[in-house]
Formats: C-alpha cells, structure tokens, sequence
C-alpha cells in the first residue's frame, strides 16, 4: 500500500497551510470532512483532496466546491 497515495492540502491567501498524506481513501476523505469543519472559516481557506497515481495527480474534492 503507497502512505502516500492521497494528498491534503489546506491553502489561505494562496499559500500554503498544512498537508497531509494518507493511504487509504477513506481515512483521507474523513480528514477532508474534518478539516473544513476544523479550518474551513479561515479568510481565503481552500482545501483540496488529490489521489496520487502513475500518470499525476487528479482532484478528488476541493472546497469551497468549484474552487
């Protein structure tokens, strides 16, 4: 199993915050879940879940959505 196969990313102002990788997808979406409620009221706050794979990366979630 890759650790590192899902990716987390908070942003603020366009820089940078924390991250996180995890190996499961569940694990990951519960953290995405997790952090909007925990960082999602920081001015300018974007979180983006991706999934790591051969050909690069895709998004899986972003929010707020269509960001």
């Amino acid at each position: 199993m890759d650790d590192e196969r899902f990716h987390l990313i908070l942003t603020a102002g366009g820089r940078p915050v924390m991250h996180g990788w995890w190996g499961k997808q569940p694990t990951a979406e519960h953290q995405y879940l997790s952090w909007i409620g925990s960082w999602g009221s920081i001015d300018g706050a974007r979180i983006v879940l991706t999934e790591r794979a051969d050909d690069g990366e895709r998004v899986l979630a972003s929010w707020p959505e269509g960001s």
